[in-house]
């Protein structure tokens, strides 16, 4: 890592972009959804995801950068399509799943790679990991809904 710590920096903000990206996809899933379980549970997650965005904005300024404040480009553009998409598709809750199971292996892989980085070392790295566990939770909860449908 570089003395200055704008590698951490930067990592730190692309999974606050990532992340932001999550909430916008749980909080538009939770208006799309008719089954009134999934879309508490949609809240629930974008609520925790609002949290971890806390924690790495709060990280990015110990580290004395500029804490990103919107999501990511390839994030709006995946919105985009997947609006498009339930448009065609008639917003059936399968569909929905999917998408939002989609969107957390995509996280899912954002955090490992930052971890798996040497970008990260000390109470940064905490931070992560940290962050790391409610993604991996909300991935996990998702999954399992998944194959639930499919059962």
């Amino acid at each position: 890592m570089n003395d200055n710590g704008s590698g951490a920096i930067s990592t730190l903000n692309t999974l606050i972009a990532t992340t932001i990206d999550s909430i916008t996809g749980y909080e538009d899933s939770a208006k799309n959804i008719d089954n009134e379980r999934f879309r508490e549970i949609f809240r629930q997650r974008a609520n925790e995801r609002q949290q971890v965005v806390q924690e790495l904005r709060e990280e990015v300024r110990r580290l004395g950068g500029n804490p990103e404040d919107d999501g990511s480009f390839l994030g709006k553009a995946h919105q985009r399509f997947e609006d498009l998409k339930a448009a065609v598709t008639g917003r059936d809750e399968k569909a929905i799943i999917n998408e939002v199971e989609r969107g957390e292996d995509y996280l899912k892989e954002k955090f490992e790679t930052a971890l798996d980085s040497d970008e990260l070392t000390g109470d940064s790295r905490s931070v992560v990991e940290r962050c790391y566990q409610s993604v991996r939770s909300g991935h996990d909860q998702m999954s399992q809904l998944k194959h639930g449908m499919e059962a």
